[in-house]
């Protein structure tokens, strides 16, 4: 059976177009639009695949919609998620978002095969969310807020958890403190860094700051970035790293180098994933709910499905968890 995504490579459009055009919008040209019928009845192109009438046809299946499922940080989450799903003789489906508009993701959101989804995918585009909500069809998204009235956001307060992470480093004597991430892909990221910069700013530090941004968020790009600061020489004496799983990273090229942490230098995470406090030292990082932020998305999923009314924006706020990897160097005042 032919796809929407066919339809759209066919006629070299893309599938937010070929929807656009199927449901008759006029955003879309009348010869834009005229193409794409014709591609679609060569294809024998069936509008909306699986689900025609979502009311009719419940899959009861709801899918989760990810870059990339690895790492401890989502597998607390999709616990969360997973949980609540299975409690109510639900599915959870698992859809990756690789390949953007011709994703399988796009794919089960266009064409409604699932009863709902859960997107963490930040390359899911605001125009494909908006075009797929509908009050049959619930769409709850994480670490990003998009305005639509069948859309529900969940975020934490990144911004808030770094600021406060950059000040309690302030607070211990630090004034080198730099601050490593990987590159930005979303808004969360964006956040976590306006946080340590605002804070830098707030103690007069902002001509002190040290951004290092490159590759992805995880423990090898962690361990690498950390090796380039080293070898560079002139280390801070405190680094922030945009999650736990790069601080871990740099807490091994530490040890490798003999630089002990946090004698030499302190170091703080974010997400406090479990692993965060079983590495020596354990880690200080920031709290943000995991499990419970995927529990609260698949009961909102569920709400909607029985026809309740709830709020649209939800936001969890951080907390700093002090352990054992930020060493006081001297007596300030604030």
């Amino acid at each position: 059976m032919a796809t929407i995504k066919d339809v759209a490579k066919m006629a070299g459009v893309s599938i937010s177009t070929v929807s656009y055009a199927l449901s008759n919008n006029t955003k879309v040209s009348n010869k834009t639009k005229q193409k794409i019928m014709e591609v679609a009845r060569q294809l024998n192109y069936q509008k909306n695949g699986l689900a025609s009438d979502l009311k009719k046809n419940s899959t009861r299946t709801i899918a989760i919609i990810v870059t990339d499922l690895a790492g401890p940080y989502y597998a607390e989450l999709v616990k969360g998620i997973q949980e609540v799903t299975l409690s109510k003789g639900y599915d959870l489906l698992a859809c990756s978002s690789v390949g953007e508009e011709m994703s399988t993701a796009v794919k089960f959101l266009t064409e409604k095969r699932v009863d709902g989804a859960i997107v963490l995918a930040y390359n899911i585009s605001e125009e494909i969310i908006n075009l797929s909500a509908r009050k049959e069809f619930p769409i709850i998204l994480l670490d990003r807020k998009v305005d639509s009235e069948f859309v529900v956001s969940i975020e934490v307060d990144n911004e808030a958890g770094t600021h406060r992470a950059a000040e309690y480093l302030i607070e211990q004597g630090h004034r080198e403190i730099a601050y490593i991430s990987g590159k930005p892909i979303g808004g969360l990221h964006a956040m976590r860094l306006r946080g340590y910069e605002s804070a830098l700013r707030k103690h007069g530090l902002d001509g002190k700051s040290r951004l290092h941004q490159f590759g992805v968020f995880d423990r090898d790009n962690g361990y690498n970035m950390t090796q380039m600061l080293i070898a560079q020489g002139n280390l801070p004496t405190a680094i922030m790293y945009a999650n736990d799983e790069m601080a871990i990273g740099g807490i091994n090229a530490f040890k490798e180098h003999g630089i002990k942490v946090p004698s030499d230098v302190s170091i703080i995470g974010f997400d406090d994933i479990e692993l965060a406090q079983y590495v020596r030292p354990a880690l200080t990082t920031v709290m943000q709910p995991k499990y419970e932020r995927g529990a609260l998305a698949a009961h909102l999923i569920f709400q909607i499905i029985e026809g309740k009314t709830i709020e649209n924006y939800y936001n969890f706020p951080t907390k700093l968890v002090l352990r054992d990897s930020v060493k006081k160097i001297n007596e300030i005042n604030s």
